[in-house]
């Protein structure tokens, strides 16, 4: 039976709308305001936002933090503030002093040398890991490799210390038996920078290769196929299917390391210095230590890092330019 009467509106109402008094639609499902969705969006992300959040705080700390601090490096600290602005003489001052330049060619050369020799390890490692056919193999192997990186620089060099002892050392000792003479290796100013690539080759190269290995996982194993049916062999396969499905990887980890260029390591070489090596080994970190906390020279050590800092974004920006213009890829 049709109901006599009846608002038209009402009618064609469907369901989750009422009229309003002027016979338009009303939406029961109005969005929710702002401030809600969004006290409603942090509440379901809450867990994932207290995981991040030591993180956060450690780079907030540490790392924008002292960019505000930076600004000591243009003033004389004194102990009652405020401090007096003194522009670039500390700068000055840096450049001027010999044993600055000294610990800056220090930097540039280890770190070329571990640019060099220990970057493309960590490559070689994972192209060497993919090719293992037994899965349970490659696990110890890699659980062997990765061993080193849970140990700090303080266990390293007290390993590397006893091992290339000149007295009871295990490689001095395999040298006696050949008929060589016995080095001390830790004291050879010849010999300390190819330590610090050595040991840090050791503890980084496993672990550093998880990346390029998670590359690898992710090529598409077609191309693998298409390869072997072309009659590629194993190595023609990692040439020109495995080598260029890690560029990407390879290129963004290049640029990143330039950034590093110039860190040269402290721990591992506040732990390794001695006095017969240090004119080879004594880099910028060692000297902003050495000077900043020892000699108290805070804005002089202030300077050398805003030095190094900027420099370091400078490599940064060049290795993206580069890398975009030759690969294609970069960090942005």
């Amino acid at each position: 039976m049709a109901v006599t009467g009846s608002n038209p509106a009402a009618q064609s109402a469907g369901p989750g709308n009422v009229p309003n008094s002027q016979g338009a639609q009303v939406s029961l499902s109005r969005e929710r305001p702002g401030n809600s969705r969004a006290i409603l969006g942090f509440s379901r992300w809450f867990p994932f936002y207290v995981m991040l959040a030591p993180g956060l705080i450690f780079f907030v700390i540490f790392h924008y933090v002292p960019i505000w601090e930076a600004q000591i490096a243009f003033e004389q600290v004194r102990i009652i503030p405020p401090n007096i602005w003194v522009g670039l003489k500390n700068f000055q001052m840096l450049f001027g002093s010999v044993v600055f330049w000294q610990v800056m060619a220090n930097t540039i050369i280890i770190s070329a040398m571990k640019m060099a020799f220990v970057f493309p390890v960590p490559i070689v490692v994972a192209l060497l890991l993919n090719e293992l056919r037994s899965a349970r193999f490659r696990q110890s192997i890699q659980s062997v490799l990765y061993l080193p990186h849970f140990l700090g620089w303080v266990v390293i060099s007290a390993i590397f210390i006893a091992q290339l002892s000149p007295s009871d050392g295990a490689v001095n000792d395999v040298l006696k038996l050949v008929g060589l003479k016995p080095i001390s290796f830790m004291t050879e100013p010849n010999w300390i920078r190819w330590i610090l690539v050595i040991s840090e080759n050791w503890r980084s190269a496993g672990w550093d290769s998880l990346l390029y290995m998670a590359a690898i996982i992710g090529i598409d194993q077609t191309l693998y196929e298409a390869a072997e049916i072309d009659g590629a062999n194993r190595w023609q396969k990692i040439w020109h299917v495995t080598l260029p499905g890690i560029v990407p990887t390879i290129a963004t980890l290049f640029i990143l390391n330039c950034g590093m260029f110039l860190n040269a390591d402290l721990d591992q070489v506040i732990n390794m210095q001695n006095d017969a090596v240090i004119s080879q080994i004594d880099i910028i970190d060692t000297y902003v230590y050495r000077i900043g906390l020892t000699a108290g020279q805070f804005s002089l050590a202030t300077a050398a890092g805003l030095f190094k800092a900027v420099l370091g974004m400078g490599l940064i920006l060049a290795a993206h330019v580069i890398s975009k213009r030759l690969t294609g890829k970069g960090v942005w």
